[in-house]
């Protein structure tokens, strides 16, 4: 394949810039249906005279249909496109990239999505939908999916499809509320995702950052003690890795632990865990759920985060040597390459 495209490159260069366009033009379509022609020009960033007449070649072709409502793929478009992406990755060498990545830090599996999710949120959905394949892939028929908060995972909620093989999913929240808006919070995200996969819920109705006191009182009272092992029992996690300070700033973090987080130079977060670059805890919140030792004993481990802001984080906290799937966008990959 490799070479088929190394030879294509050379002799038909414009075939495969055309191929990239209108793959680019498939995957929005499949992210945003049904869209009309205007706004899907604006989010290619490309003129609607030049749209119209790759839409036209795309419909004739049988791969789109075009409706009052705007546009969406045909069975045989969605099955084009599917075929199409693992081609497309060989063409836009993501997936050397993929096993670069993969090799430097350590981990079991990285999938890259084209895009950086900081420039367009369309890429965080794409995201999204590569981490509802990867989930469906690792799910047995009792499965508990433990999730965390975040614009991302809300992302990863929303690409969320019906799954008929396993009717006992059950997703729980990995943590407690952040405080944040709502439809960004973990229980907000566990029953999004549990609606949509048609799949059972639970909440934990506790706040995320608690005192020691409160705490202990917390794990004392029987219902949340019973959540918890649940919680912990899941066979399966996804979660979000954060940027230190905004997530301290989104805790609401008192000025002398922001102090230490800085004078320490934190640059991620996940589960309550502030870490340095060189993947060091330096600081901890008392947080109610998962814990990080939790994740050895979890068979699957999904982390998904991009945009190339995110990637200081991301080397950071995958210093952990945790055996993780890691779900993320061009921009995060080739800034930890640069790295």
């Amino acid at each position: 394949m490799r070479e088929m495209i190394e030879v294509q490159k050379k002799l038909l260069p414009d075939l495969l810039t055309v191929m990239q366009k209108r793959f680019q033009i498939l995957q929005y379509i499949r992210l945003m249906q049904p869209i009309g022609r205007r706004s899907l020009a604006i989010s290619l960033g490309i003129s609607e005279r030049v749209l119209r007449a790759e839409v036209q070649f795309l419909k004739d072709q049988d791969l789109i249909d075009i409706f009052p409502t705007g546009m969406v793929l045909t069975e045989e478009g969605t099955s084009l496109l599917k075929l199409l992406e693992e081609m497309m990755k060989d063409v836009l060498g993501l997936s050397q990239l993929e096993n670069t990545l993969r090799e430097i830090l350590n981990l079991k599996r990285v999938i890259i999505v084209s895009g950086d999710s900081d420039q367009s949120s369309l890429v965080k959905k794409e995201m999204g939908r590569a981490c509802v394949t990867c989930i469906k892939e690792r799910l047995s028929g009792d499965t508990i999916v433990a999730v965390t908060g975040g614009t991302t995972l809300a992302a990863v909620a929303e690409m969320m499809t019906p799954d008929h093989k396993h009717p006992d999913l059950l997703f729980v929240p990995a943590r407690g509320g952040l405080g944040e808006n709502v439809e960004n919070q973990a229980n907000t995200i566990c029953a999004k995702m549990a609606e949509r996969a048609m799949g059972n819920y639970r909440l934990l109705h506790v706040p995320d950052q608690v005192s020691k006191e409160v705490y202990h009182s917390i794990l004392n009272e029987p219902s949340i003690k019973e959540l918890l092992a649940i919680i912990k029992s899941s066979g399966m996690v996804v979660h979000g890795i954060g940027d230190a300070m905004t997530m301290a700033e989104r805790r609401r973090t008192t000025p002398e632990d922001m102090e230490k987080i800085q004078q320490s130079h934190a640059v991620a977060e996940s589960f309550g865990y502030y870490f340095n670059q060189s993947g060091e805890v330096i600081h901890k919140v008392q947080t109610v759920g998962i814990q990080l030792e939790d994740l050895g004993s979890i068979p699957h481990v999904i982390a998904v985060a991009g945009g190339a802001s995110k990637a200081k984080a991301i080397k950071a906290y995958m210093k952990q040597a945790l055996d993780s799937v890691l779900i993320t966008d061009e921009g995060a990959a080739k800034e930890l390459l640069r790295d």
